[in-house]
């Protein structure tokens, strides 16, 4: 499966937080040509944070030789803007995969609706 827009990733990924109300962060490892390896699911946070666990992300990338990721999380609340500390830890997750690399496509931010942003599309990446 290709996942080439941030389109073809709210695709895949956001059905996979439906009915969560727990906030969770869910990665799609990809191929250098942008075809789906693999998807895993971080552990849950509370119900208005979760810490993106970025050594279990780049240890799951290596094993799976990915060399690409997108990161999705949502945001039980219903607001799918990024917050500073979604900001925060999405660069530090840019840079350190990208000092292994494995470039981050993108970082999805969830709603309660299912509605999300794509922090590339945002600018923000």
């Amino acid at each position: 499966m290709l996942i080439a827009t941030a389109k073809d990733a709210a695709a895949l990924l956001v059905p996979l937080f439906r009915g969560c109300s727990e906030e969770k962060v869910v990665v799609a490892h990809l191929d250098a040509d942008m075809h789906l390896i693999d998807t895993g699911e971080g552990k849950n946070g509370s119900d208005d944070q979760v810490e993106l666990p970025i050594r279990s992300i780049i240890e799951e990338a290596f094993r799976l030789r990915s060399e690409g990721l997108i990161v999705a999380h949502n945001h039980p609340s219903g607001d799918p803007h990024p917050s500073e500390e979604d900001l925060r830890a999405t660069r530090e997750l840019a840079a350190t995969a990208a000092s292994l690399g494995i470039l981050l496509h993108d970082h999805l931010i969830v709603g309660a609706d299912g509605d999300c942003r794509s922090l590339r599309a945002l600018g923000l990446l």
